[in-house]
């Protein structure tokens, strides 16, 4: 049985994507630690990261790495944070979330899960600040969905960006 994250990487459920290229994904999660709170996925479907082909294992790395340098650019914090448990979905994942004090990095703070309406409403003016609306990612180029990484003009009633 495929994993929840499989199915978002195939599509069958919607997310809100930040970023792609032909082997990771990373979108926001949908029960935030803070505001900006990442996840960063391999689109190979392994339990547990140190199972990844030595290969892939170091374009997560990468990808992560450019992900994390994007959002502490947009998100005001003194560093990202990265957690990796693994243990929630069985699909590897790297958590980034942007954090001002060690203590903050703690899943203790997580919102309880929120509905696609109050998830883009969470921040009205996080995207829309950054200059990003709401658009169809599909429109974009497939190799990097960028968010964070460069400005995409406004479409429709200038909501946040989300892709479904």
């Amino acid at each position: 049985m495929s994993s929840i994250f499989t199915k978002i990487i195939n599509g069958e459920i919607p997310c809100y994507k930040v970023a792609e290229d032909n082997k990771n994904i990373a979108f926001l999660d949908i029960r935030p630690i803070k505001t900006g709170h990442v996840l960063c996925v391999p689109k190979l479907e392994v339990d547990e990261l140190f199972e990844l082909p030595k290969e892939d294992f170091k374009r997560l790395m990468s990808f992560t790495q450019q992900v994390a340098q994007s959002l502490k650019r947009v998100v005001p914090c003194k560093r990202i944070g990265s957690i990796v448990l693994g243990m929630e979905v069985p699909h590897a994942h790297i958590h980034l979330v942007p954090i001002n004090a060690e203590h903050e990095l703690s899943f203790s703070h997580a919102k309880a899960s929120l509905p696609n309406e109050e998830m883009v409403s969470t921040s009205p003016g996080y995207f829309r600040r950054l200059g990003f609306c709401s658009i169809n990612c599909s429109q974009l180029p497939p190799f990097l969905l960028l968010v964070f990484f460069a400005p995409v003009p406004c479409f429709g009633e200038g909501r946040p960006l989300v892709c479904a």
